[in-house]
């Protein structure tokens, strides 16, 4: 029996770091900014990064690390990406027996473009990963306490077959959905929303999800859909948990960014592994934030996660209040 699943995509990332990447704002964005450079010129890089990521993947590390057996279930491509993720993942003894290997299609491939301050913006080709259906899956093989599903490229009809199987099999769910997920809308997610034990969004797919601004208004809509741990991280702010009675924020770690990609996935996995390990949300919650602190201080999704669980005095650096 294993302790977690992790559910969704599998990437080859390259990540490009450049002081010529420039934030412009402008109402012609979605959210009224857009990271630029000049056009028809050649950039210069400062520097160039490669990893494997994917929410499936990043997350099956920190499981890892913190000394529970995982697997994953995602889609590669037949090719030198695909097979590096295969290889990575089993080195860290993450199973790859439900990792399927699709033929028709390529390894799901970001481009990564990081300024300087360690904010970014991700160029997706989501290949493989969103080629993706209920056939990729060995139902009877999936012996498991939990589900971590991330995103699945908006696959409703996946989603509602994974969830049906977890309660009949009562596994419990802790759910990072993705933009392609919440685009659905609230209505078609609210059922599965209210079968998951930890739901986790930032704070702009909240705000989406919710239609309000405010993180006590969105908190309190998000609690009428789920009655487990919800969680709103809000990047160099920190973070906010809902157990459906009191609001806690825990305060971000004071460092210094280096790419912000992954912080989700370590955010989410380290709040559940503490769950599954002491079922105590507020050792959960530290080793969260230290997780996600650590992987922002180095490039890729995987670097600078905990290697191992971290130490009292360690978790005693983090700085959580109830929230009014």
């Amino acid at each position: 029996m294993l302790d977690m699943i992790t559910i969704g995509s599998a990437t080859k990332d390259v990540f490009l770091i450049s002081k010529d990447f420039k934030l412009v704002r402008s109402k012609q964005f979605k959210n009224g900014l857009g990271e630029c450079f000049a056009y028809g010129a050649k950039i210069e890089l400062g520097d160039m990064y490669f990893d494997t990521g994917g929410g499936a993947t990043n997350s099956a590390y920190t499981f890892a690390n913190l000394g529970l057996k995982v697997a994953v279930v995602s889609n590669v491509g037949n090719d030198i990406y695909g097979m590096e993720i295969l290889q990575v993942l089993a080195e860290k003894k993450i199973s790859t027996s439900f990792l399927n290997v699709d033929k028709k299609h390529k390894t799901a491939y970001s481009t990564v473009l990081v300024r300087p301050q360690g904010d970014r913006t991700i160029l997706v080709y989501r290949g493989a990963s969103a080629n993706f259906s209920e056939k990729n899956f060995e139902w009877n093989r999936l012996k498991t306490k939990w589900f971590y599903i991330t995103s699945l490229a908006g696959n409703l009809n996946l989603l509602k077959k994974i969830f049906a199987f977890a309660k009949k099999k009562k596994i419990k769910i802790a759910w990072n959905p993705g933009g392609e997920e919440l685009k659905l809308g609230k209505e078609k997610l609210a059922p599965l929303i209210r079968q998951s034990y930890l739901f986790n969004l930032n704070k702009q797919e909240a705000e989406k999800l919710t239609g309000k601004k405010d993180i006590k208004k969105i908190l309190e809509a998000i609690n009428k859909l789920s009655p487990g741990y919800n969680l709103v991280t809000d990047g160099a702010t920190g973070a906010y948990l809902s157990d459906g009675m009191l609001i806690y924020f825990a305060k971000a770690l004071s460092v210094q960014p280096v790419n912000t990609t992954g912080a989700g996935d370590a955010f989410g996995s380290a709040f559940c592994s503490g769950v599954i390990l002491k079922n105590d949300w507020d050792y959960a919650l530290r080793l969260a934030v230290l997780n996600s602190g650590g992987v922002i201080q180095k490039m890729g999704a995987k670097n600078g996660l905990l290697s191992k669980l971290p130490k009292q005095k360690d978790l005693e650096l983090v700085k959580i209040k109830i929230f009014t």
